[in-house]
């Protein structure tokens, strides 16, 4: 039996677990999570999505990881490597594919997102935000994404400062970086907390955040509307489906508890998404702008407008706005880059071992062909707004290449990913190679638990969570109830 990965392991549990926590821990933690919760009832939300995380999201990363402990390669190559030992079909290792496919379209438009951020970064500490209207912040947004050379410039260079880290593999690039990124991560997210607590309605904020909106529980549809969003964002939080948690624990020792670690990763992950929470909810109630949010409709103040307009506009009234606005965003792009990273490092992998290329030159034709993707995206907010690939079908008619590409990724490939992994874990994978893998004792139960999670539970939720999110992409489904 392999002891180790051909590409290296990771020193220990702690490290692990920063790294699949950064990989988990992006943009959807910061700006998601929080709209939803403001959405979708507060504590109604917090609670049922306590309860999917459970069901969905513990037993998934736990069979990622043990997937990856297995087979110590890329996810194309581990799960080919465990059907054959077993007897079963090489095309088990579609999913594979797909994971590694997913996180290469999503890497090629989430650097270019990631690049706002830090354009916003020097916005906000010269002072742009400053008293700042409404109208004022959309503007500077829409001059911002309406600047293709803008947008390529610091797609550039976070690209760059992706492929820095992956190229130096995992003892010289990832383990050093996660080591650096993931503290710097936690001490601004307690910098903005404190900052939350001093200058916005930090009381007001939790109790609107944590307790229950009954008006949510007055109607069936409004409850049902909350368990799916709270479903997705369960599966959608961890990183789940793209390959990297899969990658990742490729690289951990065998001597670590795979229970133990995915526990620590979906309450830090947890842990993450309410601070985020616990920020943003008191600034906004402190400036009024919850209202503004949640009440009144704001066009896109989902995700990006939330980031980038709502929240410079509020900064822009507060004491101190510009300092901590920065810190903010510099925030913001730490958590991206943890993430982007891992999202690198399945294809990075594969190409290595397909072609026995060094890990420099694989990393090099990944982020260059990244790069090259990313360019649909930045075009697609500009010069290319009206250009609609698949317009002759009237399902994608208004679709441009960003949405297509997103809708294949986040939609598509994840979900259905995810879904065939437990499927493939639950009733492929013998049971005796998986109980030796995952080590948990009988005394507990924690292996029959897991057994029945991924045979029945979980994938009856994915597939649901797959329906809902490719209905709500095609349009079928407001984004709110």
């Amino acid at each position: 039996m392999i002891k180790e990965s051909s590409h290296g392991q990771w020193s220990g549990q702690a490290v692990f677990i920063m790294a699949a926590t950064g990989s988990a821990v992006g943009l959807s933690n910061i700006w998601r999570f929080p709209y939803l919760a403001g959405e979708y009832g507060g504590g109604i939300f917090v609670l049922i999505y306590l309860v999917c995380l459970a069901l969905i999201g513990l037993p998934v990363i736990m069979t990622e990881i043990m997937i990856g402990r297995m087979g110590k390669q890329s996810p194309i190559n581990s799960i080919r490597k465990i059907s054959e030992q077993n007897g079963r079909s090489r095309h088990w290792q579609t999913i594979g594919w797909m994971a590694v496919l997913a996180s290469f379209l999503i890497l090629s438009f989430y650097s270019v997102i990631a690049g706002w951020s830090m354009a916003y970064v020097f916005r906000t500490f010269t002072g742009v935000f400053d008293g700042i209207t409404q109208d004022g912040a959309s503007a500077v947004f829409g001059y911002l994404v309406n600047d293709p050379e803008r947008l390529l410039a610091w797609h550039t260079i976070f690209i760059l400062l992706t492929y820095a880290v992956v190229s130096r593999g995992v003892k010289r690039g990832l383990e050093p970086a996660v080591k650096i990124l993931m503290p710097s991560l936690l001490a601004l997210l307690l910098i903005m907390l404190a900052y939350a607590i001093n200058e916005g309605e930090f009381f007001k904020g939790i109790g609107m955040m944590l307790f229950p909106d009954a008006g949510q529980l007055g109607s069936v549809k409004n409850l049902g509307f909350v368990i799916l969003a709270a479903m997705g964002q369960a599966f959608f939080t961890l990183s789940l489906g793209a390959g990297a948690i899969m990658i990742y624990g490729a690289y951990l020792p065998s001597n670590v508890s795979i229970t133990n670690v995915s526990i620590t990763i979906v309450l830090l992950d947890m842990l993450f998404a309410i601070i985020a929470g616990m920020i943003i909810f008191p600034i906004l109630l402190s400036t009024g702008l919850n209202d503004v949010v949640f009440n009144n409709g704001l066009d896109g103040a989902y995700g990006p407008g939330l980031v980038f307009q709502t929240l410079p506009l509020a900064f822009g009234q507060l004491s101190w706005g510009n300092l901590f606005g920065g810190v903010f965003f510099i925030l913001i792009v730490i958590a991206a880059l943890t993430s982007s990273i891992a999202l690198l490092e399945p294809i990075v992998t594969y190409l290595v071992e397909r072609y026995s290329w060094s890990r420099r030159h694989a990393a090099s034709l990944s982020s260059l062909i990244a790069w090259i993707l990313g360019l649909g995206t930045i075009l697609s907010f500009n010069v290319w707004s009206d250009f609609h690939p698949l317009a002759s079908i009237e399902l994608f008619a208004n679709k441009t290449v960003y949405h297509l590409l997103d809708m294949l990724a986040s939609n598509i490939l994840l979900p259905l990913g995810g879904l065939a992994t437990v499927i493939f874990a639950g009733w492929i994978l013998p049971w005796r190679m998986a109980e030796d893998e995952l080590s948990m004792g009988q005394e507990y139960c924690g292996f029959a638990l897991w057994r029945i999670a991924v045979r029945y539970s979980a994938p009856v939720l994915l597939f649901i969570v797959f329906v809902y999110s490719l209905l709500k992409a095609m349009g079928y489904l407001a984004d709110t109830p």
